[in-house]
Formats: C-alpha cells, sequence, structure tokens
C-alpha cells in the first residue's frame, strides 16, 4: 500500500536564487514568523539546497546534503514563501488569475525542494537528528500554512478571482485550480472570524505535534518490540534464508549469535505463517498488536484520544458534523455514508468467508494435533498464518517456499514492473550508477517515454531497515510541472527482509504484488503531464488516488508479464504450468480474513472520525472493541489490519477518515481491469486510453470526471467482489 504524503499544495511551490538568510533575518518580525527566530546555522550558498539542484531533472545531491543543512534551508523556504505571498496579498493591482492564482502556484519553490528531500528521509533514512528537526518543525510549518490558508488579504483577492470566474474564460484546468484554491481556503477557515481562525491556528500547531510524536512512537516501539530468539531449535520450519536473514538482523544489533526478527507495520507478521513453535508465535504476535499500548514513552493511547478530539471539534468550528463528514466532502465519495454503505456491503459476505476459513483451519488443528498424539487447542489469531498455510498446502499443494525462488527482486522489477509498463506505455528504463543515493540500497534509474525521449527519474529503496517507517509506499523529490519547467522525480520504498549477504533477495508473490502497486502509483508520477504544481501526478483525492496502484497490480498475473519475470534464480528456468495454475487457483485463498481485516481497520477509522466535538476522550482500547462490535465485525480471531495505536495511516499520514479509499480504488481498479478485458486486454491502445485519461491527469479534473473520461460509465463492486471470492457472480464487463 502506498503511504505517499503530499505537502499541502499551499507550501508546494519558488524562491530568488540570490536569497541568504541568517538567523537575524530569521528572527526579524516583518520577514519572518515570530516562531522562525531560532538557533541553527545560516542559510547561505554553502546548503545544497539553496538553489536547484544542477543534477539532471533536479535530482537530489545526497552525496552534498548533511542532516545540519535541512532546518536552515526549511526556516529560510517559510521566510522566503512569505514574502512572496505578502507580495501577491498587498498587490495593488486588480487580482488577476496570473498575479494571484498563478503566483501562488509559483512561490515556495525553496521550501518545497527541502521539504520533500527532508520528509522522504524521516521516513525512510530517519535518524535522531532528523526526528528532532521534524519535531520542531511540524509546528512551525503547520504556522506558516495557517498564515497563508487563514490570510484575509490574500483570500479576498481569491474571491473576486472566484466570483469572476463564468467571464474569465480560463481552461479546463486553469478554472479547477482556481476553484480548488478557492474551496481549499474556505475548508481550512478562511471564512471564519478572527478569534476563530486563531483557534483553528492553535489547533494546527497541536495536531502537527501529536502526528510527529505519535510516528516517532510506532518508530521506537516497532524498533523495541524486535523479538530476540536464542536458540535455533526454536526456528523450526523457516527457511535457510529466513533463518539467515534473522541472524543477519541480529547481528546488525551487535547480538551475535541470535536471531532477531523486526516487527511489520502490519498487526500480522509474515514470520508466522511458517514458524512452528506456537509459543514464539504468540510473543510475537502479542509484540506486534501491543505496539504503543503499554504504558511508557511511547504510549499512544492518550495521544490518539486527544487527535480525535482535536479533530471533531476542529470540524464543528468549521461547520461540519463531524471530521470524517469534513473530509469527505472534497472526495469522490462525498459523504462517510457512502463510504460506510461499501465497507459494510463487503463487510457481510467477508465476516462470512472468514468465518468459514476459520472452521476450516479448526478442522486443520485438530487433525495435525490427532496425528501428533497431542490435544488440539482452539485457534487463536496467532495461529492463523501457520494453519492457514496447512490448508493451503493440502488443498492446492502449494508451499511458499517453492514460489519464492521464482522471484529475485531485481527480476521481478526489470522484467515484470517494467516489461509490463513497457506494454502498457511504451516505456524503457536504464540504470543510472552515477546519481548520488541516500543509502547503497537505493537504485537509480532513468525512464524514456515510446520516442527514447527521457521524461523522468524513479528510485526504489526496497529493504528494511530500523532507520525506516514500516510499509510501502510512493513519493516524489520532484514534481512534475509545465509551468515551473520540472519533470518528475519519483522513488518507490518497500520493507522486504534483506538477505544474509551472498544470498539472493526473494520475496513472496504478495511482494511481488506490492511492487507492482507501488509502481502503480510511480507511474502515476512518472506520466504526469500537468501545468500547475497542484495537480501533479498522484495529487488526487485519496479515494482515487489508489486506483492507478491497485489497478496495476492485476498485470503481476497477466500470462505474458508472469512469464517474463517468474524464473527461477539458479537456473533461468520458468515457473512450472502446474504451480502457475496453483497460484491461480489459490488466489481466493484466504480472502475473508484478507478483506476482513482490511475493513475492520477501515471501519474503525471512521468510527474514531464520527466522535461528535461534545463527546468525551475515548479509552482508545474499549473505543476499538465497541467500533467493531457496532459494525458487525468482531471476528476474534480476525484482528484489524492496524490496531489504533500503530494506524499511522489515519494518525498523521493523510488517511483520517479516508483508509476506506483503498477498498474504494479496489472497486474502481477491478473494474477498469474487467473493461480492459472485455476490450483486448493489455494492449499499447488500452494503455495509452489510461495514460491520457487517468495517470497524465493528475488532479487536473474532478475524480468522478476522471473515471468517467476513462470508464464511460458508474464503477461496478461485483468485478471487486468476484475477484476475492466473496459472490458466485460472474463479473461484468
Amino acid at each position: 500500500m502506498s503511504r505517499a504524503r503530499f505537502l499541502p499544495s499551499l507550501l508546494t511551490l519558488a524562491i530568488a536564487a540570490s536569497l541568504t538568510v541568517s538567523i537575524d533575518a530569521l528572527a526579524a518580525p516583518a520577514a519572518a514568523p515570530a516562531h522562525a527566530a531560532a538557533k541553527t546555522e545560516a542559510f547561505t550558498s554553502a546548503n545544497p539546497f539553496y538553489a536547484p539542484s544542477p543534477l539532471e531533472y533536479q535530482a537530489p545531491q545526497f552525496d552534498k546534503i548533511k542532516d545540519s543543512d535541512y532546518a536552515p534551508a526549511l526556516l529560510a523556504g517559510m521566510v522566503q514563501q512569505r514574502k512572496e505571498i505578502d507580495a501577491i496579498a498587498n498587490n495593488k493591482a486588480m487580482p488577476t488569475f496570473q498575479n494571484t492564482i498563478v503566483a501562488m502556484e509559483r512561490s515556495g519553490q525553496l521550501l518545497t525542494r527541502v521539504s520533500k528531500v527532508f520528509f522522504a528521509l524521516s521516513q525512510s533514512s530517519s535518524n535522531p537528528a532528523i526526528e528532532k528537526i521534524e519535531a520542531d518543525m511540524a509546528p512551525k510549518l503547520s504556522q506558516h500554512q495557517d498564515a497563508i490558508t487563514l490570510n484575509g488579504k490574500l483570500f479576498a483577492r481569491i474571491k473576486t478571482i472566484y466570483d469572476q470566474r463564468a467571464k474569465l474564460h480560463l481552461d479546463p484546468e486553469s478554472e479547477h485550480l482556481l476553484e480548488k484554491y478557492y474551496d481549499q481556503f474556505v475548508h481550512n477557515g478562511a471564512l471564519l472570524n478572527d478569534h476563530d481562525k486563531q483557534t483553528i491556528k492553535g489547533m494546527n500547531e497541536r495536531l502537527a505535534t501529536l502526528f510527529t510524536q505519535f510516528g516517532q512512537n510506532v518508530l521506537a516501539s516497532t524498533k523495541d518490540g524486535a523479538v530476540v530468539v536464542d536458540d535455533k531449535a526454536q526456528l523450526d520450519g523457516l527457511s535457510d534464508a529466513d533463518i539467515a536473514a534473522a541472524s543477519a538482523a541480529a547481528k546488525a544489533r551487535g547480538m551475535d549469535g541470535k536471531y532477531l526478527f523486526p516487527l511489520q507495520n502490519t498487526t500480522t507478521q509474515p514470520v508466522l505463517s511458517s514458524l512452528k513453535n506456537r509459543a514464539l508465535r504468540e510473543k510475537i504476535y502479542r509484540a506486534s498488536i501491543m505496539r504503543s499500548d503499554v504504558a511508557g514513552p511511547h504510549d499512544n493511547r492518550s495521544l490518539i484520544a486527544e487527535v480525535a478530539k482535536i479533530r471533531a471539534e476542529r470540524a464543528k468550528l468549521l461547520g461540519y458534523d463531524n471530521f470524517a463528514a469534513y473530509t469527505l466532502e472534497d472526495q469522490m465519495a462525498k459523504t462517510p455514508q457512502a463510504a460506510i454503505d461499501l465497507m459494510t456491503r463487503v463487510a457481510k459476505p467477508a465476516v462470512a468467508k472468514a468465518q468459514a476459513e476459520a472452521a476450516r483451519i479448526q478442522q486443520q488443528i485438530d487433525q495435525d494435533q490427532a496425528a501428533a498424539h497431542q490435544p488440539t487447542f482452539k485457534l487463536e489469531p496467532w495461529d492463523w498464518q501457520y494453519y492457514a498455510e496447512q490448508v493451503r498446502k493440502a488443498e492446492y499443494d502449494l508451499d511458499e517456499a517453492q514460489i519464492k525462488p521464482y522471484f529475485k527482486i531485481d527480476t521481478v522489477l526489470q522484467d515484470g514492473v517494467f516489461f509490463a509498463a513497457n506494454k502498457m506505455y511504451g516505456l524503457t528504463f536504464k540504470e543510472r550508477h552515477d546519481l548520488p543515493v541516500y543509502n547503497p540500497d537505493v537504485r537509480v534509474f532513468e525512464v524514456f517515454d515510446p520516442h527514447g525521449k527521457s521524461i523522468a527519474l524513479f528510485y526504489f529503496d526496497y529493504f528494511a531497515r530500523d532507520s525506516k517507517h514500516g510499509g510501502a509506499w510512493m513519493d516524489s523529490f520532484v514534481d512534475q510541472s509545465k509551468l515551473l519547467g520540472q519533470h518528475a522525480v519519483v522513488f518507490n520504498v518497500c520493507n522486504f527482509t534483506k538477505p544474509a549477504p551472498g544470498q539472493p533477495a526473494l520475496i513472496s508473490f504478495d511482494d511481488v504484488t506490492t511492487m507492482f502497486h507501488e509502481f502503480g502509483h510511480g507511474l502515476h508520477g512518472l506520466l504526469s503531464n500537468v501545468e500547475y504544481p497542484m495537480f501533479s501526478g498522484a495529487a488526487t483525492p485519496r479515494d482515487f488516488v489508489e486506483f492507478p496502484s491497485q489497478f496495476n497490480e492485476n498485470w503481476a498475473l497477466e500470462p505474458t508479464v508472469f512469464a517474463n519475470y517468474a524464473k527461477n534464480y539458479q537456473t533461468g528456468a520458468p515457473m512450472p504450468a502446474e504451480l502457475v495454475a496453483k497460484i491461480k487457483k489459490s488466489a481466493t485463498f484466504n480472502q475473508g480474513y484478507d478483506t476482513l481485516e482490511y475493513v475492520e481497520a477501515a471501519l474503525l477509522d471512521m468510527a474514531w472520525h464520527q466522535i461528535p466535538a461534545d463527546a468525551p476522550l475515548q479509552n482508545a482500547d474499549s473505543f476499538e472493541v465497541d467500533a467493531l462490535k457496532k459494525y458487525g465485525v468482531d471476528v476474534p480471531q480476525v484482528p484489524p489490519r492496524y490496531r489504533s495505536t500503530y494506524f499511522q495511516h489515519i494518525w498523521g499520514n493523510g488517511y483520517a477518515a479516508g483508509y476506506y479509499a483503498y477498498l474504494w480504488t479496489a472497486v474502481l481498479a477491478q473494474d477498469a481491469f474487467a473493461y480492459f478485458n472485455a476490450h483486448g486486454g493489455m494492449t499499447r491502445e488500452n494503455g495509452q486510453h489510461f495514460e491520457d485519461t487517468v495517470l497524465s491527469r493528475g488532479g487536473t479534473k474532478d475524480a468522478h470526471d476522471l473515471w468517467m473520461d476513462f470508464r464511460g460509465a458508474e464503477p461496478s463492486v461485483e468485478p471487486y467482489l468476484q475477484k476475492h471470492g466473496l459472490t458466485s457472480e460472474p463479473a461484468k464487463p
């Protein structure tokens, strides 16, 4: 899944190349907010962010950037954009689209330049220095944004232009930009009185601090929760590669001779599917599910209750019933009820299927225990993955250990992910070894269009490390924009287990799907062809942004693509036909569990964000239990994909009241795939149509309009239900 994090558009956008900002200048009231007066290095031409990078496509100068460069560049960026915005707001000329809206799109380029790199590394290559800067800067950036969005003079100019929009004869993208600016300002409180604006500012600053604290707590508790094993005998069931990786992970932390199992971001841990030792499975599961949920310095329970309360109060102040209603107003779903209706529509068959799966797994447990002359036991959450794997072996004769040798990361990337992009969009890729990277594991590729013209850069960072947040995501170091003359510099980040030295990097088919998913986001950025930075790449509503990524997952099993990358890493032999058939046959296996754990998390998110403003602070643990019961999704053996205390999507990563978007867009993706199959499948013609109507357009239109341009009909949920084995009805083209 993507954890694409886009800075607010008002922070994404020009600096005079000759700017030099010292501490005194930062402290000057006329030039900067009071909060900018902080002890830090002067911002001079020696700072790598001082001017646009001289590297191709303004690729970051990672070989020159130091941690000490970030704070002065961020502060200088805020100062510079504040000056630019003040000049726009105080312009004596009558407001026009060019001198106000376009000028705002050009503003803030220094701040964007440093923010893009800083926040990328705060997620993928953090350290105590970066964490401190992030904590210090979060409230300052919030204040800076508020100084723009709550600027009365600036909004007056925007409103003047907006009120005259029918007479301006703007092109469609420009008209949409004007509407977006007006709506965003109103959405952020531009119509409030001065007292309420100050209240909003205080709330925003507090939330920014809490978001940063939440993320750092999760990172710390995830690291601390890693399980150490002393005795190799306890690791029965794991492959030699998995054991070697655990040994290497322990050695990296100074524990030679032991075995370390770092926690992944989700509740369920991958190692549980093959680990025979039930006591160790339980230990790992409990370490995962109790992250930031025990008293101590990394406890997030009171923090999230405060965030939910502030969000509810903020929504009420802005005229909404709750935060979910506030958030969904500009999404494709439009209302919380529309999102809930879809989730409950899917939840009912998912619960039934999960309960049937649980009964079959319990049967497997009983059989295995009887065969071993041992008493049986009741299925618990830490048992599910292991015994589900046994059921899969029994019913589909499919063993994960048989599959992995055919999925070497580099082969999947170049002969699978890139191959599909070539078939669909005519793209080709050339690895670049001359561009600096922020970690030795990172690789860089130059991207070429069907005519051989260089158009973008793509970075990927696939291996887990202690300095990286969990999950998988896409973002960009540079956004494409014709206005600014910029090409896309996009990156994908994952958390695959790094092999021991000398061992191949082999992954599961789920990981293969993740690679295709994140590159779907990547294509949204790489193929962007928009005028304005606000609309670049994946800058779309949350319940549309996951559409291209989930759609791209489908090519992982497309026969031509699959045959091109699923090859034995030792012999180069293609995967045997019978093994391919088993993978396809088992495609709906465990989908009750997989769908339900997601829907539980999405409904939990919606429950948190429908709390009314006058409700008391919630007890996080009891709130979860009550919410899952309320929606009828409380199946004991199936925990939510994320519990509240480590649910990073909704407490700071932009998916608050929006986690439903993965399901919403999955419905779009499967309906789109059914449409493709009905019109010739994977062809350049179909790919060009998808590029022209979706990938290249970014956020230049309302999401529903983009969908209709592509599909020409309202989306149907049936293809999604069929893919996941939740209905017997055939998919409709």
